[in-house]
């Protein structure tokens, strides 16, 4: 009888991320108190949050001044136009808009509401008004965290920064990988037999998706403060193929 079983360990007791942290070590001490030790094939979820606040991706409102296209979007949808103007430079395309939401295309290609951009979790201090945007290239800050924790424990694991997005045409949110290293994020499985010996015509799977969104179950959206899951039992071939492989093309979306 064939059994497979996967599974799924959030990290305890990570500490608050701040600005220039060694996320490898701090990894490598979650993993220490949990009591495991990373194997080769293992795969390990950031959450976006952590992974910004590390590399300094935190804006103060007070610094921002909006454009004027920023001003009359947040007459517009009710919102702040100091948020609206970054959500604006984060983005390339606006989506979709209603009254405190604007959807729009990120430049790392993700479709999502307000770029990705929130204050929840996100340290204040004083009169400050501190916001998170996503990180600038999470597929490099994955290769980077996968090679460090390689040089730390001998071993070949994945890497996975994932954040919480909504979807059209369902209710509530679900982990979405943003960034990925070291598996094929989009898992061709196109010519691979099925049970009856015939030939997959279409099937390419999302894994870096699937896994975020397991992932996420134990992340939590409110206090949980479990960021980093280390997930383990999940086969697949190696690959260099970052997150940047899933938004589809432009030519091939049917939705906007």
């Amino acid at each position: 009888m064939k059994t497979s079983r996967m599974q799924m360990v959030a990290l305890p007791d990570m500490p608050m991320v701040q600005p220039g942290d060694d996320l490898a070590s701090q990894i490598s001490d979650g993993l220490d108190r949990a009591g495991e030790t990373l194997e080769n094939g293992d795969v390990l979820v950031l959450a976006q949050k952590v992974v910004s606040k590390a590399n300094g991706r935190i804006f103060d409102l007070r610094n921002v001044t909006p454009s004027p296209r920023a001003e009359a979007l947040a007459r517009e949808v009710d919102k702040d136009p100091r948020m609206v103007e970054l959500i604006l430079d984060e983005s390339v395309e606006v989506v979709g808009k209603r009254p405190g939401v604007l959807v729009v295309a990120h430049r790392l290609g993700v479709v999502l509401a307000n770029a990705g951009i929130d204050a929840s979790n996100v340290e204040q201090d004083g009169a400050s008004e501190h916001v998170l945007l996503l990180p600038k290239d999470p597929d490099a800050d994955c290769r980077n965290l996968r090679q460090s924790l390689a040089d730390r424990h001998g071993v070949d694991v994945a890497v996975i920064i994932n954040d919480s997005v909504g979807r059209a045409w369902r209710q509530g949110t679900m982990g979405l990988a943003i960034g990925s290293a070291g598996l094929p994020a989009l898992w061709d499985l196109r010519g691979e037999p099925d049970l009856f010996g015939r030939a997959l015509m279409v099937s390419e799977v999302g894994l870096a998706d699937e896994l975020s969104s397991a992932a996420s179950i134990l992340q939590g959206q409110g206090n949980q403060g479990q960021p980093v899951v280390l997930i383990r039992g999940v086969r697949f071939p190696s690959s260099e193929q970052g997150a940047d492989a899933l938004p589809r093309p432009a030519e091939q979306d049917m939705f906007r």
